[in-house]
């Protein structure tokens, strides 16, 4: 069992920045890959970012060139610094742990609880 706790989020301008944190708590040894999710009304869930426990990281196009995925494997905690946000950012962000499968998808097997952005000015 591994726990997820994000913090972060809340209400930024457009062009603003925002930090998301991720803390991994419980049975996390054998986590490999963290990542995250974002969900809005009336939308798909959509992969924002995911980096595997060597530092590979992918991006999805949207997010490119403005999100930047980090990790601090010692401290089992996953960071996404938003950065040029834009209100389509608007969403639940949700971290994510599970692995990476061999053909380089990323397969969730655990969910935070989810932290709102909201894009607003």
């Amino acid at each position: 069992q591994v726990q997820l706790v994000e913090s972060g989020g809340g209400l930024v301008q457009p062009g603003g920045s925002r930090s998301l944190s991720c803390a991994a708590s419980g049975s996390i040894f054998s986590v490999d890959t963290m990542g995250w999710y974002r969900q809005a009304p009336g939308k798909q869930r959509e992969l924002v970012a995911f980096m595997t426990s060597g530092g590979r990281a992918n991006y999805a196009d949207s997010v490119k060139g403005r999100f930047t995925i980090s990790r601090d494997n010692a401290k089992n905690t996953v960071y996404l610094l938003m950065n040029s946000l834009k209100p389509e950012d608007t969403a639940v962000y949700y971290c994510n742990a599970g692995i990476l499968t061999l053909s380089g998808s990323f397969r969730p097997a655990y969910w935070g609880q989810g932290t709102q952005v909201t894009v607003s000015s």
